[in-house]
């Protein structure tokens, strides 16, 4: 027969030591605030097993409402941490049903029903176990091996905690006067205890694993625009076989050096960002933007005839005409020259879609700047400029 309060104590000294590690982490990276969040729902739940000891030697009515509040409570907070993690922004799902399962266990338990107290409150924690684990099930853009063990985890932790709420229940134990003992407690304080520390340790995976998506989000995406940059470009499509309905239009902006020299560079930055701005908003599915270095931009798209690609990069040229910086000069209008290559029937490597589009790119600017050109109308001079720059 298993010692229950060694277990208890084993529980107390897991989560101790697990939340002096999360809140280190978090110490080190500040940004992972979800690690923060698990730490703090940890320390609850210390608190918890600390309590329930203390409750289980000297059972009252106000230590149990202190016991049942603070596991509903430690529960919830690790709950919206996963939420954190995951993305998931609408926290009064999680938070109001586990505010009015605490509000209605302290009322019952207020009025000597302390039994019926621990069903609420074990019907909440498995229902917010459950939730964790949905949730880990659901998302799929992370490892998905990590995801499918921190699910099943948190199903077995919530299945200890029903069945210790069924017991209850099964045996009509509506009034308790004292910390219930039974098989499935003693079952559930060594799967919460097993549970727990491996959850911690996912967590430190979890945490590694945010760190180097957002790690290579860094070194893909250009600091200045928000764009991915050249090394996304090649990361992408590097390997891809550009077919006929594929193209690329590159983009430089027009007299940029001298925007630079007349305006000064914070004047450039703003100019840039402003075409960012507007090539992001013809962002779609199977339509990805980049900024390549200095003035240079290009557009990759999928899914396009040649004249739809063209007339996209048409639109954006028009669109960042009518932009206006505002300069200690005055008003400050840009134009922008384009070039579009395409893939063909056989296929076309990256390389060989963005030299056709920069050779198109450059007759643009030999013809007047302006406008843009496609890599099938090289052999007309009579391009006409975009009509709003």
């Amino acid at each position: 027969m298993l010692d229950f309060s060694s277990l208890l104590l084993a529980a107390a000294l897991s989560g101790t030591c697990l939340s002096i590690t999360m809140f280190a982490i978090w110490l080190t990276t500040p940004r992972a605030r979800f690690v923060l969040t698990v730490a703090c729902g940890t320390l609850v739940l210390v608190a918890h097993v600390v309590a329930f000891w203390r409750y289980a030697k000297d059972a009252g009515p106000w230590l149990c409402q202190v016991v049942l509040a603070l596991l509903t409570l430690g529960f919830l907070i690790i709950c919206l941490s996963a939420m954190q993690y995951l993305g998931f922004r609408d926290y009064r799902r999680a938070i109001v049903p586990a505010l009015a399962a605490m509000a209605a266990c302290a009322l019952v338990t207020y009025l000597g029903f302390d039994g019926i107290g621990f069903q609420i409150t074990y019907a909440a924690v498995t229902a917010l176990l459950a939730a964790i684990g949905a949730m880990f099930w659901m998302k799929g853009d992370h490892d998905r091996r990590i995801l499918l063990v921190v699910s099943f985890l948190s199903g077995a932790c919530g299945l200890s905690f029903a069945l210790c709420g069924a017991v209850l229940l099964v045996q009509g134990q509506w009034v308790l006067g004292a910390a219930p003992d039974n098989w499935a407690e003693r079952l559930n304080s060594v799967v919460a205890v097993a549970c727990m520390t491996g959850l911690g340790a996912l967590t430190l995976s979890l945490h590694h694993l945010q760190a180097q998506i957002e790690l290579k989000a860094e070194t893909m995406t250009d600091p200045l625009t928000g764009l991915m940059n050249r090394r996304a470009l090649t990361e992408l499509y590097g390997d891809r076989s550009f077919g006929p309905f594929m193209a690329i239009a590159m983009f430089d902006l027009d007299h940029f050096k001298m925007t630079n020299d007349v305006f000064g560079h914070p004047v450039g930055d703003q100019v840039l960002c402003r075409f960012a701005a507007v090539i992001k908003k013809y962002g779609r599915a199977g339509v990805d933007a980049f900024r390549l270095g200095g003035e240079e931009f290009a557009l990759v798209m999928t899914r396009v005839t040649p004249e739809k690609a063209h007339d996209m990069a048409s639109r954006i040229g028009v669109a960042f005409g009518t932009e206006i910086v505002a300069t200690h000069r005055g008003p400050l209008r840009s134009s922008v020259s384009g070039g579009v290559g395409f893939g063909s029937t056989a296929g076309r490597p990256l390389d060989e879609v963005l030299a056709q589009a920069d050779a198109a790119l450059y007759a643009a600017k030999r013809a007047g700047r302006n406008r843009v050109i496609a890599q099938t109308e090289l052999g007309q001079p009579d391009v006409p400029a975009l009509k709003t720059a």
